[in-house]
């Protein structure tokens, strides 16, 4: 079992928001499967599950708000017994263009507070991650930027990246980190 986490802020106001990047992520991916997203309270995110090959897969959005994304991973991760190799963590990140992605297999926080709880609660850097490049940043602070909508001006460069960001998941789940890099990075 494989689990893909994409990161973001529920709520109608954030939905188009940059900070949604993993949440666009993993809507995209839950059409693509024909599945919906359900919440679960019990677990702090929505959630859903489709097969692939021999090989569920969950697909998760936590309700937290992105600084307590931990919380929510950490309690699908136990409920469903699934190991930290077996996740993908997919967000937003400021120092990539929009349009680019880059997988790895991991590393810091980067300043990205969703990660950085996710690597308090996991206790560990090693978690696999797809980075949706937002950027670049304009000369205003980052935490206002994150929680501006996309400008219409963007709309095609961001329908191009989710689509590439999806067909990179399917890639990473039948293929593994190394070689998606070396293809999708």
């Amino acid at each position: 079992m494989k689990l893909v986490a994409g990161l973001g802020n529920v709520g109608a106001k954030y939905t188009f928001t940059r900070h949604n990047a993993g949440f666009m992520v993993a809507d995209k991916l839950a059409i693509m499967n024909d599945v919906t997203f359900k919440e679960n309270s019990k677990l702090k995110c929505l959630i859903t599950k489709y097969y692939r090959g021999i090989e569920d897969v969950i697909l998760m959005k936590p309700t937290t708000y992105m600084n307590l994304s931990g919380e929510a991973l950490s309690a699908v991760m136990n409920y469903y017994k699934i190991d930290i190799k077996d996740v993908l963590v997919v967000y937003d990140d400021l120092s990539l263009e929009l349009g680019k992605i880059r997988f790895r297999p991991n590393g810091s926080d980067g300043g990205h507070n969703g990660i950085k709880n996710i690597i308090k609660h996991a206790g560990t850097q090693d978690i696999a991650r797809l980075k949706i490049g937002i950027g670049p940043q304009p000369p205003i602070p980052s935490e206002q930027f994150v929680l501006q909508e996309f400008y219409k001006s963007q709309m095609e460069d961001l329908k191009a990246v989710l689509k590439k960001a999806v067909e990179g998941i399917d890639f990473y789940l039948d293929y593994g980190m190394e070689k998606t890099q070396n293809k999708y990075n």
